[in-house]
């Protein structure tokens, strides 16, 4: 019988478009060991980065669009939401629906996505975030019913990126889009003020950024080798009452830390509602 990874192995997979996170999805499958680097092929609107990208990874680059299509079972769209109506709509007819169709553009719903590629029939929504290219991404996906009956070395073959969750379209989807590909960002944003703060009491730079990362990449790995604790029971493991992390604590709740952050998502999954509505609607 026919593992997951034998299935993988038969797959020709073609990504369309080669930025970064096409770059970070490509990684992740050559260096799983699970897909074979003969059997990927790429295509970018850029010629200049489609041949700096097929030398570095080693793989076949093809000049258009509709050949990667014609020539792959499996087409993943890395192209910008923004570009994504343009670059697929003259070339619908090429899929079939034995093709399966990977999305990965934010905003873009399945519905949408379903309409476009009316041809195909098994077409799936996928959003990793960037930590895809070292294999600890998040990702997130929702399918259409044609996928049903594949999902098992589908979600295999994102495993290689690293931890894979399904959810239904719409407000699901819409949250993790926030906390899962933004969420790289503002953990960033956090890191900075980290840093910053570190450096104004004379601490280099690079020393600065080690700490700041030790210390996020501690937390996280304490809250992962303890999954059946809280977040608020691990805070109140660090904190002793009265001690110099409760002071901080009790200044980041005066200062309504959550109701801002909570702001920030809701204002970045509203831009996402907006990128789906904006983008040109299929009747």
């Amino acid at each position: 019988m026919m593992t997951t990874h034998d299935v993988i192995r038969t797959q020709k997979i073609g990504i369309m478009g080669v930025g970064n996170m096409g770059q970070a999805v490509l990684s992740a499958f050559i260096d799983s060991g699970i897909v074979p680097r003969e059997n990927i092929i790429i295509a970018n609107r850029s010629e200049r980065k489609l041949k700096k990208v097929a030398n570095e990874f080693q793989v076949r680059s093809v000049n258009t669009n509709e050949q990667l299509i014609d020539e792959s079972n499996v087409v993943i769209i890395g192209v910008k939401p923004q570009d994504l109506y343009q670059a697929i709509e003259p070339i619908a007819s090429s899929f079939h629906e034995d093709h399966v169709v990977i999305s990965l553009a934010a905003g873009i719903p399945l519905a949408s996505l379903e309409k476009l590629i009316p041809n195909a029939k098994k077409i799936l929504r996928v959003l990793p975030n960037t930590a895809a290219k070292i294999k600890l991404s998040v990702i997130a996906y929702s399918s259409s019913a044609g996928a049903t009956h594949h999902l098992k070395w589908i979600e295999d073959l994102l495993s290689t990126m690293g931890f894979v969750v399904a959810v239904e379209d719409g407000e699901m989807m819409e949250a993790m889009v926030v906390a899962s590909s933004s969420g790289i960002g503002f953990v960033y944003e956090l890191m900075m003020y980290w840093q910053e703060w570190l450096g104004e009491r004379g601490i280099s730079a690079n020393i600065a950024k080690q700490v700041t990362t030790k210390v996020f990449a501690g937390a996280a790995a304490m809250a992962e080798a303890a999954p059946q604790v809280s977040f608020e029971e691990l805070l109140r493991k660090v904190t002793s009452l009265k001690g110099v992390t409760a002071a901080g604590l009790e200044s980041i709740r005066e200062l309504e830390i959550e109701r801002a952050l909570r702001i920030s998502f809701e204002k970045a999954a509203m831009r996402d509602k907006e990128l789906g509505q904006t983008w040109i609607k299929i009747d």
